[in-house]
């Protein structure tokens, strides 16, 4: 994998983990920010500068095999869009700079998934087929943020339009383009075959990734329709979890074999998170959950941490782990563990204060200085990954 990029890639996710770091430290002391302008800096660059570069850059890898200078030099201008985002957001919030950043970044995500469906040439049909639905996924998605615009201009911020133009984007991006894609990756290296099984897995993937949605439009106009729609999106996507099961379960043992002996542990660490994810999201089948769910912040913030730290960013470090960039030292095991212990904490922690909240308890003590403190792991982790990183391709990035 090329070393520079990753390097880049990790660099945008420890700056995303301080400014999520900060956002917690707000509620101790204040920081001089904007919470609201921060807090959309930090989701911006955690999702567009982490986890999307880090795709494109295993997309090109691994699905590219002549690699045109053209993605090298895209690869540049989506970080310069993401390091605009990174230091206007905070400041000024969604206004002329930062939406011109964002812009750029849709428009340069647009190109290359030209430049995938151009250049791509992958023998296997399950690894293509989940490439090109996963960026089918990320293109939909932005249909979201264009109904921002008119959504402020005919109805405003605080209508159900605006509110579900936003939840469009975010539900196409992480459970379609970005798990998708590491499904992608993970396939294959899994050398998943076509077969009836996966065909059922893919059909399922698709159909309750679509139907789920009803969930976050139930929240802003309410209607008993869409808690039907989002059941049967529920049911479909825990058979969907079985399917994945099955089929990945005869290809794991060929994958760790011969493994960096933190990957497995890694990979292990991602697949659970991925259950989980599933297993909770079900719960939204009982209405009074979801209603729970959408009234206390920490349940969202859990789970949207969940899916992005344990499951997205879980898969992409495995995925590293697999490279040969990181080399087999205290640092790489102080900063997988570390960034694991502090996933841990803070969800544990989140989990306990929403349901004291819940049920009027109230709130823990010092639980704003525990969940900063118990925060302070995740850029720890990311920082001596990094080191490793460094450390081991200084003299040598290609």
């Amino acid at each position: 994998m090329p070393k520079k990029l990753v390097v880049i890639c990790l660099i945008n996710f420890l700056i995303a983990a301080v400014m999520g770091l900060a956002l917690r430290f707000s509620f101790l002391e204040s920081i001089g920010l904007n919470y609201r302008f921060l807090t959309h800096a930090h989701s911006h660059v955690a999702m567009l500068g982490w986890v999307y570069l880090m795709l494109f850059t295993l997309f090109v890898h691994y699905f590219i095999p002549e690699k045109p200078k053209i993605f090298n030099r895209l690869f540049w201008i989506t970080e310069f869009a993401v390091v605009g985002m990174m230091l206007s957001f905070p400041f000024q919030g969604y206004a002329i700079i930062s939406i011109s950043f964002s812009t750029l970044h849709i428009f340069c995500s647009y190109y290359f998934v030209y430049l995938i469906f151009k250049h791509q040439k992958v023998n296997s049909l399950v690894s293509r087929k989940l490439l090109k639905t996963s960026l089918i996924f990320m293109v939909v998605s932005t249909i979201g943020v264009w109904c921002l615009g008119p959504a402020v201009a005919t109805l405003g911020q605080a209508s159900a339009f605006y509110q579900i133009a936003i939840q469009f984007f975010l539900h196409f991006q992480f459970n379609g383009w970005f798990l998708i894609a590491v499904i992608a990756v993970f396939f294959h290296f899994l050398k998943v075959e076509d077969s009836k099984q996966f065909r059922h897995f893919f059909t399922l993937l698709i159909v309750s990734t679509v139907l789920t949605f009803a969930l976050p439009i139930q929240w802003f106009a309410p209607h008993q329709s869409l808690l039907f729609i989002n059941g049967l999106g529920i049911m479909l996507q825990v058979v969907m979890l079985y399917k994945f099961i099955q089929l990945i379960k005869p290809k794991l043992e060929v994958l760790m074999t011969n493994a960096h002996k933190l990957m497995r542990p890694m990979f292990m660490f991602a697949l659970v998170c991925f259950v989980l994810k599933v297993l909770f999201q079900s719960l939204s089948i009982f209405p009074a959950f979801s209603e729970v769910v959408y009234e206390h912040r920490n349940f969202v913030i859990g789970f949207i941490h969940l899916l992005m730290l344990g499951v997205i960013s879980g898969f992409l470090f495995a995925f590293i782990l697999k490279s040969d960039l990181v080399t087999n030292s205290k640092s790489l095991t102080i900063g997988i563990y570390s960034f694991v212990l502090g996933f841990l904490l803070t969800e544990i922690l989140l989990l306990i204060q929403g349901i004291m909240f819940f049920y009027g308890i109230g709130i823990l003590p010092n639980y704003y200085l525990l969940l900063f403190l118990f925060s302070v792991f995740l850029p720890l982790g990311i920082g001596f990954i990094l080191l490793n990183i460094y450390g081991n391709t200084k003299d040598k990035f290609t």
